[in-house]
């Protein structure tokens, strides 16, 4: 149902379609939907199981183009098998490589760039996101985006590691120029310290 008031046009979730913000992914791909349309081009820079990659193949559809990154071979597997299933492998492109490399791939004019940090669920644990090579990639992330883009992390205070890169990330969108950037940080606040959360920053211009 569309509801139109003066100068704006506000739609509203029928029922069925009210997701449940369960933790910070819920709410990253709430907004990826509002930020990604048909025919776009967007980054998943960790592709991991491949929720994000799937999610973003449906947004761009079959005129977008999806660009994947993952150093783990089980992963891109995982994610090629999900998109196969889906019918919606032929916009996505994979590379093997740490999602530092976006900008060597990438070029520019992306409406998002999706992070899920941490380490690949059901695997090698002690293979994960790191400050260093994770600021590097959301600094490159900033300058391919298209104005009026977004950037959305979810990070994961809570591993072995995850304390060091949450505060590394925070610190780095904390310090983003304003009037180029609006950077929020989103998170339950009936959950314990170290429970993921979500960044989100659009890029004004």
């Amino acid at each position: 149902m569309t509801i139109l008031l003066p100068f704006v046009a506000m739609t509203l979730f029928s029922p069925p379609e009210i997701p449940l913000l369960r933790g910070p992914v819920a709410l990253s791909h709430l907004m990826l939907r509002q930020f990604v349309h048909p025919g776009d081009t967007v980054v998943d820079a960790t592709c991991g199981n491949g929720n994000d990659t799937l999610l973003l193949a449906e947004l761009v559809g079959a005129t977008g183009r999806v660009w994947a990154f993952d150093i783990q071979s089980e992963a891109i597997c995982q994610t090629t098998r999900r998109l196969a299933h889906a019918g919606c492998a032929g916009q996505v492109r994979f590379i093997q490589a740490g999602h530092e490399t976006m900008a060597e791939h990438v070029s520019a004019g992306v409406a998002a760039v999706a992070f899920n940090l941490g380490y690949l669920p059901g695997g090698d644990r002690t293979l994960i996101t790191r400050p260093e090579t994770t600021l590097s990639a959301c600094q490159q992330a900033l300058t391919l985006l298209k104005p009026g883009g977004m950037v959305a992390v979810t990070a994961y205070p809570g591993h072995d590691g995850g304390d060091s890169e949450h505060a590394a990330v925070d610190a780095w969108a904390a310090a983003l120029a304003p009037r180029a950037f609006h950077a929020w940080r989103m998170g339950q606040m009936n959950v314990p310290d170290t429970a993921p959360y979500f960044i989100m920053i659009q890029k004004a211009f």
